[in-house]
């Protein structure tokens, strides 16, 4: 079938019309020079995952997903009514270690005041030997001289042996009175031990009870509630997901022939799929020291066939806090980069934010 000239003119026109307008979008656009390179990724952010120390019951959740809290900010609160009872029984067997403190020291004193009295005793007993040893020996003189019987000399020496038979039996009441206040310091020893093991109990349920109170650890928005108030959960059981909106990046993918011409700190550009008006800036906080196979995620067949390096953009925090309301997570885009530091950036990637 054979169209007339008219119309082929037409055709030919609209033709040539959409190679022009092809032609000017692809010089636009291209890479120019060749130094430009670009790879496929998503908006990432640190996650924080907010997770019960001690297995327990949920009593209250104070936020909702979306919400935006603050470092330190009670997230939750965990049931703590045993924590309390296992403080309580602490705390009495810490009271109860002070008390044996103060009875051991009593002991002490009681077996130093033994001590002192079997001293004097011995001091005595001293006495009475150096008197009986006397008397024996003027006894033997008259015995000698026929003055004294031998009754009586008899009757000295037995009172000088009693006298010395009594003299080691308070001495050795002596060493019994240092034993036991011996005994009575080891005993105020343990119980000063019971004092300080106790006294870490209480502060060990203290610091349980603190815990039972999820704050979070840094600022962010909540992103999920993972459980619900009531529910009970074991140790570690995650309660809500944060996202820290001061840690944003975008991780992609370069071949070997570009990531090994970018350096940390290059200027990124940014454009999601979202908000194609909008170009952020970035600049290269990690590059991968090892290869590895391309990931599904990249776009194009050609770039399957090769081994690819991994490359983190991270955005200026200050940035994010201008604009922490409009940040989201899992955007895609794409993620520009220049393998010439001093070449200028094209009119088409000129940094632009929202105002």
């Amino acid at each position: 079938m054979k169209f007339p000239a008219k119309n082929r003119l037409t055709v030919a026109v609209v033709v040539l019309i959409a190679a022009a307008a092809g032609y000017y979008l692809w010089t636009e656009t291209r890479p120019k020079d060749g130094f430009l390179v670009s790879g496929n990724g998503r908006i990432e952010a640190t996650e924080i995952d907010v997770a019960a120390k001690l297995p327990g019951r949920i009593k209250t959740l104070l936020v909702n997903e979306g919400d935006f809290v603050q470092a330190g900010q009670l997230l939750a609160q965990m049931q703590i009514d045993v924590l309390e009872a296992q403080r309580e029984e602490a705390r009495a067997q810490h009271q109860r270690a002070i008390n044996s403190v103060a009875s051991a020291q009593a002991l002490v004193a009681l077996r130093e005041s033994d001590k002192a009295a079997a001293e004097a005793v011995v001091m005595q007993r001293e006495s009475e030997l150096d008197a009986a040893r006397r008397r024996l020996a003027r006894t033997e003189t008259l015995a000698k001289e026929g003055a004294a019987s031998i009754q009586e000399l008899d009757d000295d020496r037995a009172r000088e042996r009693s006298a010395q038979a009594a003299l080691a039996a308070t001495k050795a009441q002596v060493a019994a009175a240092q034993a036991g206040i011996d005994a009575a310091r080891a005993e105020v020893v343990g119980a000063q031990s019971a004092v300080a093991a106790t006294k870490a109990t209480v502060a060990r349920v203290e610091a349980d009870i603190q815990d039972s109170a999820l704050k979070a650890p840094r600022g962010g928005r909540v992103q999920y509630r993972i459980a619900q108030a009531g529910e009970v959960l074991g140790a570690g059981g995650k309660v809500l997901n944060l996202v820290d909106l001061t840690d944003v990046y975008m991780t992609f993918f370069l071949p070997e022939t570009a990531a090994g011409r970018v350096a940390l700190g290059s200027e990124v550009r940014l454009v999601l799929d979202a908000a194609p008006q909008y170009v952020i800036p970035a600049r290269v906080s990690y590059v991968a020291s090892t290869a590895q196979f391309t990931p599904k995620t990249v776009e194009t067949a050609s770039e399957r066939q090769k081994l690819m390096f991994r490359v983190k953009a991270q955005i200026d925090p200050e940035l994010l806090q201008k604009h922490l309301k409009l940040v989201k997570t899992g955007v895609p885009g794409m993620a520009w980069l220049k393998l010439k530091p001093e070449a200028s950036w094209p009119a088409h990637l000129t940094i632009k934010v929202p105002e």
